[in-house]
């Protein structure tokens, strides 16, 4: 019986390795299966398992593998796709703080990166790393403009200790200083922190407007609920970074009137026709729900969705140039994404170019609000 389990074993292995060996096309994929940002990995992988067995003619070997919200394991597997797998994409990681030193290995093996967190690098940093959600700046813009709307004059801050609660605080401040907006507080918090009440009471105290509440997936409801148990009755603004139902599923009534920062495909079916992404955000979210059930549709599954329209436009461009699986396919994919006209896919129009590899542009986000348990789209 040992005997028949080692040869079968063996012969998994070898079925396996053939299969990558055949592939065309190679994507290393990781993403945040556990940890805190488990809550963005998990559709991310999910929107990833529906990509079509060939990308852009091609056919494609996917190898998804979890970064557990850890940058040192972030970087292990980005290595391994360029070292070991031969990878010409790397996808990923949803999480901030492991992206930015993934684009790093993206840069020194010459390989595409399609981030699918917001990461900021300093310029030059970026070479090979292209954004796949909106830019921090953008979805402030939406935000501010919003809060203009709604008479808010003040605003207390309560994000993560990391890259992206850092990122958010430099986008919004500047763009609250010209709505003459006052920001009273500025608090932080880890991403493993399961109580948030020292930070709340010193922001609560200053009874602010509004709160802008800057976490992530299931995560980014427990600030608030800290913040409601304080005694805090103003308007709470969430980040795209929250725009899941896990939101909603924790912060039970804390939530209700939570207006939210996100892409339109969340509320794709309340756009109005015109829009360029309802087509698009209206399918993915019948497919997506089809397969992970009703109500499960997100922001995050809809990037990897992104990533593949945007591969499966792009791959038949630098296959003209060098097989994949080569340096000069690579080199051609990244000017092939540099080089792209303006494509719709279902967060708006996507438009890279050798200087702005953030590929949304200001009027992209949208608002929506928690009503009745869903999400309502602000005119």
């Amino acid at each position: 019986m040992k005997t028949f389990v080692r040869n079968a074993l063996a012969v998994a292995a070898l079925a396996a390795v053939a299969s990558a060996a055949q592939a065309d096309l190679t994507i290393g994929v990781s993403v945040p299966l556990t940890g805190p940002a488990s809550g963005l990995g998990i559709p991310m992988a999910n929107g990833v398992k529906m990509w079509p067995a060939t990308i852009g003619g091609e056919k494609v070997n996917v190898i998804i593998l979890d970064d557990a919200t850890d940058p040192t394991k972030g970087v292990q597997n980005a290595r391994r796709f360029v070292n070991q797998d031969k990878v010409d994409v790397i996808v990923g990681s949803g999480a901030t703080p492991v992206a930015i030193p993934m684009a790093d290995v993206a840069t020194e093996s010459g390989t595409v990166h399609l981030a699918l967190s917001p990461i900021g690098l300093p310029p030059g940093k970026d070479t090979w790393s292209f954004r796949m959600p909106q830019s921090n700046g953008v979805m402030a813009e939406a935000m501010v403009e919003h809060m203009k709307k709604q008479g808010v004059k003040s605003v207390g801050f309560l994000g993560y200790t990391d890259a992206y609660g850092e990122q958010w605080l430099q986008a919004l401040t500047p763009l609250l200083e010209k709505a003459g907006i006052k920001l009273t507080g500025t608090e932080r918090f880890a991403r493993s922190d399961t109580s948030v009440t020292g930070q709340a009471l010193k922001l609560a105290s200053a009874n602010p407007d509004a709160m802008v509440v800057v976490a992530s997936g299931s995560g980014a409801a427990m600030p608030q609920l800290g913040l409601v148990e304080r005694g805090y009755k103003g308007k709470f603004y969430q980040t795209h970074a929250a725009a899941t139902r896990d939101l909603m599923r924790v912060g039970g009534k804390a939530v209700e009137g939570t207006f939210v920062t996100t892409g339109p495909v969340v509320v794709a079916e309340q756009l109005p026709d015109s829009h360029p992404s309802k087509a698009l955000g209206v399918k993915f979210n019948a497919d997506y729900e089809k397969v992970y059930g009703a109500g499960t549709r997100n922001q995050f599954g809809a990037h990897s969705y992104d990533a593949y329209l945007l591969l499966d436009k792009l791959v038949p461009v630098a296959a003209k140039k060098g097989k994949p699986g080569t340096p000069e396919f690579r080199a051609a994919l990244k000017a092939a994404f540099e080089d792209a006209q303006p494509t719709p896919v279902t967060h708006g129009i996507i438009d890279f170019t050798a200087t702005d590899h953030w590929g949304f542009k200001t009027g992209s986000g949208v608002v929506m609000k928690v009503v009745n348990g869903d999400w309502k789209l602000e005119n």
